[in-house]
């Protein structure tokens, strides 16, 4: 059945329906004009069995010359079962029940006679004395109307279920309609042509609600291709500039003889930008797992306090070359389950990033609000564009200010993923009076 176009299977179904609908129709019709007719005859019948009960009692004939030819047969007949008078000598195969006390009706067929007859019998009176008259009517004209009727509905019905199929078949034909035109344009859909939709119908129908419903997912594939080719773009962009650079310093080390100060810095320039290559080379492996599904996450207790530490020490001789302090403010009741190794790399990233762009003194502190647990990194720089703010944790995104700087612009990125991680948030902004404001917000029950 699945095999079935749609289109014949909707219409398969009101084929059935419309069979059984004119197959009931044709037995309602038939069965009502049946008993219109037979009601119709029991009439006849009954006028006649009056006549024929008036002429019995007052001693006269019961059938004129001509009667026997016609649809009527007549009898009148004592209760011992003796016959008084007949219209016609076939009347005499009319079947009489000598014990009726009131009229009765039914339908027989007659000896020597052709067809059915429908027979009325009633008690009366001949010659002042109890008889019985009745009186029959042949049913063939009432049978050859049915047999008519239903040679014409045999004729009819088949047409007009023919006529109904096409109909319907029609009728899907046009209800699919709007779904051929969104499968033709989905076809021609495709990357090369970004901002192609499909037809949207104007019925406020589960037709326009597909329409509307792909067009959705469309304009979301839209913008994750978007986003991938933005990332493979600034990607091998970033690739790009530090083995440039390495390639330049390693070729000019071999132009010429080099004394061992000019070797020993080309080698540590080298060094520094193998550095950077391995350190991009890393955050693109965790940001490429990142998007194949969520980062494991190993979950211990810790104490705040020593996880801002153990930051600051780690970037304190850094600060200290830059002429820069790291405090940290954290109660050291403070505790969290969480990933030890990435949530200090997302603190130093967030540190790097405050290093790098910010100024003055940088301050790694804990603390609660709203039920959650939120670890900050403020320093006294000049902040960043509120527009900046809004697209801080996108991949490769750098304030205009950071442009000249050998950032990748996945520190914060990484920092939002390690967030998410956790079940928590991440989030930027500059500090009343001047300075930035980078923080990770974590369950407290996390």
């Amino acid at each position: 059945m699945s095999r079935i176009p749609i289109r014949i299977r909707l219409t398969l179904p009101f084929a059935l329906a419309m069979t059984l609908v004119l197959a009931a129709t044709g037995v309602f019709i038939y069965l009502r004009v049946g008993s219109a007719l037979l009601a119709s005859v029991d009439t006849n019948i009954r006028a006649q069995l009056a006549e024929a009960a008036r002429d019995a009692d007052e001693g006269h004939k019961i059938a004129d010359a001509d009667a026997s030819e016609g649809p009527f047969l007549t009898a009148v007949a004592r209760p011992n079962g003796d016959l008084l008078v007949v219209s016609s000598a076939a009347a005499s195969a009319i079947p009489i029940r000598h014990d009726l006390t009131g009229e009765t009706r039914f339908t027989t067929a007659l000896p020597g006679l052709p067809g059915e007859w429908r027979v009325i019998e009633k008690p009366t009176s001949a010659d002042g004395s109890p008889a019985i008259v009745a009186v029959a009517h042949s049913l063939a004209a009432r049978t050859e109307t049915l047999q008519r009727l239903s040679r014409e509905f045999l004729v009819a019905a088949p047409a007009a279920l023919l006529l109904a199929v096409l109909a319907g078949y029609a009728l899907a034909a046009a209800a699919l309609r709007p779904v051929e035109a969104m499968r033709r344009r989905a076809a021609a859909v495709s990357a090369d042509e970004p901002g192609r939709r499909l037809p949207v119908p104007p019925a406020r129908d589960e037709v326009r609600a597909l329409a509307v419903t792909l067009n959705d997912m469309l304009a979301r594939l839209e913008a994750a291709f978007e986003h991938e080719r933005r990332f493979l773009s600034d990607a091998s962009h970033e690739l790009r500039t530090p083995l440039a650079l390495l390639r330049g310093e390693l070729e000019l080390a071999l132009r010429r003889p080099r004394s061992k100060e000019e070797l020993e810095r080309a080698i540590r320039s080298a060094g520094e930008e193998t550095e950077r290559l391995s350190r991009l080379a890393e955050d693109l492996l965790l940001v490429a797992r990142a998007d194949q599904g969520r980062l494991p996450i190993r979950r211990e207790p810790v104490a705040t306090a020593d996880l801002l530490e153990r930051v600051r020490r780690r970037f304190a001789a850094r600060a200290e070359h830059r002429g820069r302090e790291l405090w940290v403010a954290a109660a050291p009741d403070l505790r969290v389950d969480a990933d030890v190794v990435r949530l200090e790399q997302a603190l130093g990233n967030l540190v790097d990033n405050a290093l790098e762009h910010g100024s003055g003194l940088v301050t790694l502190s804990a603390s609660l609000a709203n039920g959650s647990l939120e670890l900050h990194v403020l320093d006294e720089g000049p902040g960043v564009p509120a527009a900046f703010a809004e697209h801080a944790f996108d991949r490769f995104s750098q304030a205009d200010d950071a442009r000249s700087t050998r950032g990748t612009g996945l520190g914060l990125a990484i920092v939002a993923l390690i967030a998410r991680a956790h079940d928590g948030d991440a989030g930027v902004g500059n500090r009343h009076g001047g300075g930035f404001d980078a923080w990770i917000s974590l369950p407290r029950d996390s």
